[in-house]
């Protein structure tokens, strides 16, 4: 999740277990300065765009490796403070306000990989978007009313704030499973059998669902509204560039990325670049990963890329935006390209 749902989360649970003796502020800054702690690892450089994609989320959001830095960070936060004797109490912030963040990481679509270093395997709900503001801003007032009212009178509004985010995070799990449900028999109806299928909520809201089918050498994207009524689920097809997937998932970087996305994936060629691109988060033709990693040579091989480079691309937020709220409440309007 973005930054901000981030601090707001860390912040809510470390005031929540520091309890009615704690300084607010105190609180607050610290539970939200330790969230944002995993998300660190994007300043380490792994050498390529695809390494430093499949390294994001890693070591730092293992539920283990935070369990084990947090009595050592609970302690240096506790001495700072002054608040030896209230140790317990910090370690238990600042637990919480590490491992939350991963969990909540996990409900979207990225891939989180809470179960290192046991399994390096990426938990990927997909129930939330990477930005909603119906989860951060209960958060953020349930913290208001706490600075507000102080650690004793505003611990209810922390709680009501905390309550309603972690509802809000379970109903986006039902509504994917209805929407799940919806894409499932479209696509028996059609006798279309996905390989991978991925239900994810469009961007800023859970009423609006982007489904993906990958079946073979094409993949189908549709897009399904609680507001649809009884319009059925149209999918579009995505060529994936299969005859260019021999070559290129030959190139490690090329087929751990693949891995990754659950075989979400295609392959676009532009000029002589071919670009692999992850088919889960953005949608048809505008794509946030995608990744040149090889070039046609003289006699057309595949030829691997030196560096790989992230080039994907992004759908302009205006045109977004104007499709997003009208699709949201059912308007039968195509996808903007």
């Amino acid at each position: 999740m973005d930054s901000v749902s981030q601090f707001v989360l860390g912040a809510s649970v470390a005031a929540l277990a520091l309890g009615q003796h704690a300084r607010p502020r105190r609180a607050v800054l610290w539970g939200g300065a330790v969230a944002t702690l995993p998300d660190l690892d994007v300043l380490i450089d792994h050498g390529s765009a695809v390494a430093n994609m499949l390294n994001h989320r890693a070591e730092s959001h293992s539920l283990l490796w935070l369990t084990v830095a947090a009595p050592f960070l609970a302690l240096a936060i506790a001495a700072f403070e002054r608040e030896r004797h209230r140790y317990l109490r910090w370690l238990l912030a600042v637990w919480l306000a590490l491992v939350t963040h991963p969990l909540l990481d996990a409900m979207t679509i990225y891939g989180t990989k809470l179960a290192l270093p046991f399994s390096d395997h990426g938990f990927a709900v997909g129930s939330l978007f990477v930005i909603d503001p119906l989860y951060t801003l209960p958060l953020a007032v349930g913290l208001v009313g706490y600075l507000a009212r102080g650690a004793f009178a505003g611990a209810g509004w922390n709680r009501g704030g905390l309550l309603l985010s972690c509802a809000y995070a379970g109903w986006s799990v039902v509504a994917q499973g209805v929407a799940t449900d919806v894409a499932k028999r479209t696509l028996a109806a059609q006798g279309i059998a996905p390989t991978a299928l991925v239900v994810t909520a469009a961007p800023l809201q859970t009423l609006l669902w982007r489904v993906l089918a990958v079946d073979g050498d094409v993949a189908y994207e549709g897009f399904w509204s609680f507001c649809d009524g009884d319009r059925p689920l149209q999918l579009q097809r995505i060529d994936r560039g299969a005859s260019w997937f021999p070559g290129v998932l030959a190139i490690p970087a090329a087929a751990a990325l693949d891995r990754f996305a659950g075989g979400c994936t295609k392959v676009e060629r532009h000029g002589d670049k071919l670009r692999l691109v992850d088919l889960r988060m953005g949608q048809e033709p505008h794509y946030v990963f995608g990744f040149d990693v090889a070039r046609l040579g003289g006699d057309g091989a595949v030829v691997p890329n030196v560096v790989d480079r992230k080039d994907g691309a992004r759908i302009d937020a205006g045109k977004g935006m104007a499709w997003l709220w009208p699709r949201m409440w059912g308007s039968d309007i195509p996808s903007p390209r």
